[in-house]
């Protein structure tokens, strides 16, 4: 099978690439530029591809069976506010050039299209409440609210020649692209020298569970999948017991910020995600990432 994934550079783009070569697929990565030589563990094609709604690209996706689609242009580090001064631009891009893409492929005949969209669509709720794909959605952000309409046309495209799924990822972690900075490196450096850290809770997930459940989207039964959105989440992670970890990694005497105090705030529910076979790493998996990130913060 031949999967084009776009963004397939970024932290997320680069887990799901690695997993679907190890499951035998051959990928090819769509971008503005070329992936650095030994980015990927094994050869990977590459088309350019990106988000513009006027251009035609229907190249890209020649010979293609599935797409799955995690590209997003945004300010540098930025997903929420990514817009900057632009509002307009980031829409064209990210919901018309998305649409277009999307338009494109099923035209080209792919048969699956997976769609990387985000926690961001369900917006702020009532604390305590726990987020499943029933919820309505209130996205606060022009991030959130491009992402649904993604989703919403995506679906609209759905039908038994073309299986359309969204998967909403919540904070995604694991070993950063070589050369590039990890994104708890500024809060594990701020605790090792020993400097104040606020208490925080959230939502976290590792790529590897991301990119699995791609996989599993483009293989599953298609009426289990097809039109639908799923949650991807593991852990309601506080900082205390994120830097606890570290601590141990490190050997630091160094004071942990204090647990966050009080209800939890909205998590994501995982059920209907789960009850098809995925099955995140949990707490084993976060420790084991940690001790990786501090034996080698910046990977070259």
């Amino acid at each position: 099978m031949k999967a084009l994934v776009s963004g397939g550079t970024g932290l997320v783009g680069r887990f799901i690439v690695e997993e679907l070569l190890d499951q035998g697929y051959e990928v090819t990565v769509g971008g503005r530029t070329q992936p650095a030589e030994r980015l990927f563990s094994r050869p990977v094609g590459f088309v350019p591809l990106v988000l513009d709604p006027d251009r035609d690209q229907a190249v890209a996706f020649e010979g293609a069976d599935h797409f799955v689609h995690a590209a997003f242009d945004h300010l540098p580090g930025k997903y929420r506010g990514g817009e900057g001064s632009d509002p307009d631009g980031f829409r064209a891009r990210n919901l018309d050039g998305t649409m277009r893409l999307f338009q494109t492929a099923r035209q080209a005949g792919v048969k699956r299209c997976v769609f990387l969209s985000s926690r961001a669509v369900y917006g702020p709720q009532r604390d305590g409440t726990l987020l499943n794909e029933a919820t309505v959605p209130r996205p606060d952000t022009l991030y959130g609210a491009v992402k649904l309409a993604a989703e919403q046309a995506l679906a609209a495209m759905a039908g038994p020649d073309f299986i359309a799924t969204s998967l909403r990822v919540t904070g995604v972690y694991g070993t950063a692209r070589p050369g590039q900075s990890h994104k708890w490196q500024a809060l594990f450096a701020d605790y090792l020298a020993g400097r104040p850290v606020e208490p925080r809770l959230a939502t976290e997930v590792h790529g590897r569970d991301v990119a699995q459940a791609v996989q599993m989207m483009l293989e599953l039964q298609a009426d289990k999948i097809n039109g639908l959105a799923f949650n991807v989440s593991d852990l309601l992670l506080d900082r205390h017991d994120l830097l606890r970890l570290l601590q141990a990694a490190a050997g630091s005497a160094h004071q942990l910020p204090a647990p966050v105090a009080g209800d939890a705030p909205w998590q994501m529910d995982t059920a209907r995600l789960r009850k098809l076979g995925w099955t995140p790493g949990g707490k084993e998996l976060l420790a084991t990432t940690v001790r990786s990130l501090h034996a080698s913060p910046v990977i070259d």
